[in-house]
């Protein structure tokens, strides 16, 4: 992104790179989710019970039961063997469980007292409830015979009093549906985010107005849409003069028009950083919004390395511009005028040798300067700027230069040399047209708004077809 980021610059690479973030997000809940779900429940339960040793009646305790508390070694060593096979054998007995089940079962003695708290995990919540219950019982009973021959011998016994059963439990400790969940959409939302800005950096062509803004400070005249019409037919205001990409052309001609009042020049060239960009069919359409205004307009065909505005409009390219700098004619012999419009076309004629020495030359001076005084307006359609120089020396002769930049096309390298090129030479861009624009795309849908209707963009009828054949028969 380059530089210091603003907060307002991290919020619109977020909103540029929504899809990246919502893939990530959905796709890490959803591995979340499934995880989740592939994981065996385990549930756990605990009991809490009072071991001490108990003498019986006898000599020397007035036929009484007495009592004894378990020293803190006699504990410890309980919870040493609590998972030891003369405990937990015995455990599957008293349960009713065949040889071998497995039994997970854990044991802690508080500081203060003898309360041992005895655990049971598993994934059966009745099971995991009684073992908790029963395994206090046990291995009071085996400590007696195995574990306390001291007591043993005394005649005294470990009892085990229960103070808290174990219950049986309803919520898996794991896994941890919420929990998961809640962790997979802070890692998909990071991860998405981390993707968008490392695609915004490594990104290598304009896609939005604020990649073209990031390179120069000149405005945005207009965003024209790709739409289907302009597929089907490049001549947007005659194939559908109703659709968005033909309203997007007029609104590119008006926000022309107000730069116009600046230069008060009524002349401008068009071009493109390199080719492929649209940057002819911009201009004839324009050309042609210009006219519908009832301005006489004239569209000159200035790339004379590769013509295209003729074969474009069906019209002879055979002469043309470079026919008039020869001397070869008048500008009224091959100025040819488009249908029943006030539109009129100048197509670039045979490829000369050398167009750059020809657009430069004093002739071609004379001749725009001619050609200015007979037209209300006049567009000039160039090469790309990057390769040739042929751009900057038509802008010497008209009063602005409008810049076409396909979107997810141009790449901002290319812009940006075409964008330092102009400024070098003091022709700098009076403003943009960001072309191609996808329909998903924020500046696209802006255009649903100003729409003369919702299905503008649908193919027309027959009888419509029809209508159009005899008008421009």
């Amino acid at each position: 992104m380059g530089g210091k980021v603003t907060f307002r610059e991290f919020l619109g690479v977020l909103g540029a790179r929504w899809r990246v973030i919502a893939v990530s997000l959905l796709a890490v809940i959803a591995a979340a989710a499934v995880q989740t779900m592939v994981t065996p429940a385990v549930y756990t339960a605990s009991a809490k019970i009072f071991l001490s040793a108990t003498q019986p009646p006898g000599a020397g305790t007035n036929n009484q039961v007495v009592t004894y508390a378990l020293s803190a070694d006699d504990l410890a060593r309980y919870i040493d063997v609590l998972n030891a096979p003369s405990v937990i054998e015995p455990l599957r007995d008293r349960l009713g469980l065949e040889p071998g089940t497995p039994i997970a079962v854990s044991a802690e003695v508080g500081q203060t007292s003898n309360v041992m708290t005895i655990t049971a995990t598993g994934g059966s919540p009745e099971l995991i409830a009684r073992i908790a219950n029963t395994a206090g019982p046990v291995l009071a009973e085996v400590a007696t015979k195995k574990f306390s021959p001291l007591l043993a011998a005394n005649g005294q016994s470990v009892e085990a009093t229960p103070i808290a059963p174990a219950t049986v439990p309803t919520e898996p400790v794991s896994p941890n549906a919420k929990r998961n969940l809640m962790l997979g959409a802070l890692l998909g939302l990071a991860l998405g985010i981390g993707l968008a800005l490392l695609r915004h950096t490594f990104d290598t062509k304009v896609r939005t107005e604020d990649d073209v803004k990031a390179l120069s400070n000149r405005p945005i005249l207009g965003d024209i849409p790709m739409v289907k019409s302009v597929k089907s037919g490049l001549l947007s205001l005659e194939s559908d003069p109703h659709g968005r990409h033909a309203e997007s052309i007029r609104r590119l001609r008006t926000n022309i028009l107000f730069v116009d009042v600046t230069t008060a020049g009524h002349s401008f060239v068009v071009t493109s950083s390199v080719p492929g960009e649209g940057k002819t069919t911009t201009t004839i359409n324009l050309a042609l919004a210009m006219s519908d205004a009832g301005s006489k307009v004239l569209l000159i065909d200035g790339d004379l390395r590769n013509p295209s505005v003729a074969s474009t409009m069906g019209l002879d390219g055979s002469f043309g511009l470079t026919t008039l700098l020869l001397g070869q004619a008048d500008p009224e012999d091959v100025v040819q005028r488009w249908r029943e419009t006030t539109l009129h076309v100048l197509p670039a004629g045979p490829v000369p040798p050398n167009p750059s020495e020809l657009l430069g030359s004093e002739p071609m001076e004379i001749l725009f300067g001619k050609l200015s005084h007979d037209y209300d307006f006049i567009l000039v359609d160039s090469p790309p700027v990057v390769p040739v120089i042929d751009a900057v020396l038509i802008n010497k002769l008209t009063h602005g230069l409008i810049m076409v930049v396909g979107a997810e096309r141009t790449k901002k390298r290319d812009l940006a040399s075409a964008v330092q090129s102009l400024e070098t030479v003091d022709a700098p861009v009076a403003g943009f047209a960001l072309n191609m624009v996808s329909a998903g795309s924020s500046t696209a849908h802006r255009y649903g708004y100003y729409g003369y209707n919702r299905g503008a963009d649908a193919k027309p009828s027959r009888r419509e077809r029809r209508a159009q054949a005899k008008r421009h028969a």
